[in-house]
């Protein structure tokens, strides 16, 4: 019998953005996801929802999870990005849209080569 693969989690979050996740969860009591928005660069942010409140779909490809918090791309954004791995921060302002946010006054920003946002030396 052989082993089922490990999956490959593709998102990874510096200590800043695990504790926002972490107050976040709590302070809603309930979990929340993400899903890469496809803007490049300044609308590539990540918008975080409750879970289960975007849907999904066959074009939606789980990069992996933040603490229990499933973070999901776009599979052709994936592709046109060709990165190996994700990395979710904090940054200060107001978040995008519908998203949730990271804190008083800040938002999630996805980190990679694709999408370097500017100013960000990581947390």
């Amino acid at each position: 019998m052989t082993a089922s693969p490990t999956p490959t989690t593709r998102i990874t979050a510096t200590p800043a953005a695990r504790k926002a996740v972490t107050a976040l969860r709590a302070a809603r009591g309930a979990p929340v996801m993400f899903v890469q928005s496809g803007g490049c660069c300044a609308g590539s942010t990540p918008m975080c929802f409750p879970d289960g409140e975007f849907i999904t779909g066959d074009v939606d490809i789980l990069l992996g999870d933040i603490d229990g918090s499933p973070f999901y791309i776009d599979k052709r954004l994936d592709e046109a990005w060709h990165q190996d791995v994700f990395l979710l921060d904090v940054a200060d302002g107001a978040p995008e849209d519908f998203s949730l946010p990271a804190g008083d006054d800040q938002h999630f920003v996805t980190l990679s080569p694709a999408c370097v946002t500017t100013g960000r030396e990581g947390s």
